[in-house]
């Protein structure tokens, strides 16, 4: 039986486009919807919450999404020197999956009343942000 072949007019042909960013405004702070919230705001939003969201737990998302980074330093009594040392590669493997993000820099950490509050910077294709996540 010969193959049958579908003719794709090559002019229909289109490169793949990054998808709109518009997604609800969340208050992750208070756990609230609170609008709509589109481009650089969006993916600040979605690099946060791919942080604060534990990888392997959320049953609703694959496992590609989230971090381990709660886990490790908790599970392990984390000391600083290891949180400094490891939170650079827990946070550029949980942001790989979103194509948005370019890449991940200039990290920085405070220690205080047993909170690792994290700084860096993040180059989207919206333009450069700097991201600042309590764990």
């Amino acid at each position: 039986m010969p193959e049958t072949y579908i003719p794709i007019p090559v002019e229909t042909v289109t490169e793949a486009e990054e998808q709109p960013s518009l997604t609800y405004r969340l208050d992750l702070d208070a756990g609230r919807i609170v609008g709509m919230v589109d481009g650089l705001t969006a993916v600040e939003q979605a690099i946060r919450k791919a942080i604060i969201t534990p990888r392997f737990k959320c049953l609703i998302y694959d496992n590609q999404y989230g971090s381990e980074i709660e886990d490790a330093f908790i599970a392990k009594d984390a000391s600083y020197e290891y949180i400094r040392a490891a939170t650079e590669g827990f946070i550029k493997d949980c942001l790989k999956p979103d194509t948005r993000v370019l890449g991940v820099h200039d990290f920085d950490f405070e220690f205080m009343d047993n909170q690792a509050y994290i700084y860096f910077k993040a180059d989207t294709i919206y333009g450069e942000t700097e991201i600042k996540e309590v764990i």
